[in-house]
């Protein structure tokens, strides 16, 4: 069964009104990223407090700790940055979350990745480690700008750190965005590591984010292939439309109720079903 979520902070930074549209959309799971302006690691202890109480008097869970961790540059100090790292495994516990989103670090512009690999793989086998101590899973979303762009080296960070607690974000926007096809190229690659779904879609050349559907992540062609294989988890709405322009004077409400509808229209045209 595809269990939906999303990113609620791109509604609205209030947290009411976060869950007031979920609600509406009737999805009972968010991906906790930024409450009130804040990201999640910089929450106080009483505000992640506030927020539970908040969830559960709502009947919402959290899916997944949005965190920023490895989004970084390789050459920043990553001391500090395991800080934040058990503070998001703190979070983790605390919200009943089985997941925790990462990134593979910025490099600098220019230079080739493989030049930084094995600096890369020091500090993901560090969060691998830390996600195996505590038994949550840690989640690697493929991004623009970082080592893990492309899937060869998603890839390579998966194999290379093999454990069953660090698994794949499988994000289809940012892989157009870095001119892969997400699935004739992409997806066959990280397969057998793909434990979660962020939808996102965006055309190939200039980039832009549209809805689910519109563009070339190939969308129909991922559902059609998670219904075969019996997926059962979640799929993640991360629309970003509010940086398109095309939907000029609407709100966060308004483009995640566009996002979320485009979503269920594609899930009905692949007769699956989701909760």
């Amino acid at each position: 069964m595809i269990i939906l979520t999303g990113f609620a902070d791109e509604i609205s930074d209030d947290l009411e009104k976060q869950l007031d549209v979920m609600a509406s959309e009737g999805i009972a799971h968010l991906e906790l990223r930024s409450v009130w302006g804040k990201n999640v690691l910089q929450l106080t202890d009483q505000e992640a407090a506030h927020i539970k109480e908040r969830l559960e008097d709502r009947g919402f869970k959290v899916s997944s700790i949005g965190s920023p961790l490895g989004k970084i540059g390789i050459a920043d100090d990553f001391a500090a940055h395991m800080k934040d790292a058990e503070r998001a495994v703190q979070l983790a516990k605390y919200f009943g979350a089985p997941y925790i989103r990462i990134f593979s670090f910025f490099l600098p512009e220019g230079e080739a990745a493989e030049g930084y690999r094995d600096q890369v793989m020091f500090r993901m086998k560090q969060f691998t480690q830390l996600a195996e101590q505590s038994g949550v899973v840690m989640l690697l979303e493929n991004e623009t700008e970082v080592y893990g762009d492309i899937a060869e080296r998603c890839l390579d960070i998966l194999e290379t750190c093999r454990s069953s607690q660090l698994q794949a974000a499988f994000d289809p926007a940012n892989y157009v965005q870095c001119g892969e096809s997400p699935i004739s190229k992409s997806y066959p690659l990280v397969a057998p590591f793909v434990s979660y779904i962020h939808v996102k879609d965006a055309i190939m050349g200039s980039g832009k984010v549209v809805p689910a559907g519109e563009g070339d992540g190939e969308l129909r062609r991922l559902l059609s292939i998670l219904k075969e294989k019996e997926y059962d988890g979640f799929m993640s709405l991360e629309p970003h439309l509010a940086s398109t322009g095309r939907f000029e004077g609407f709100g966060g409400e308004q483009l995640f109720a566009a996002a979320a509808k485009a979503l269920k229209e594609l899930l009905r045209e692949a007769d699956l079903s989701w909760m």
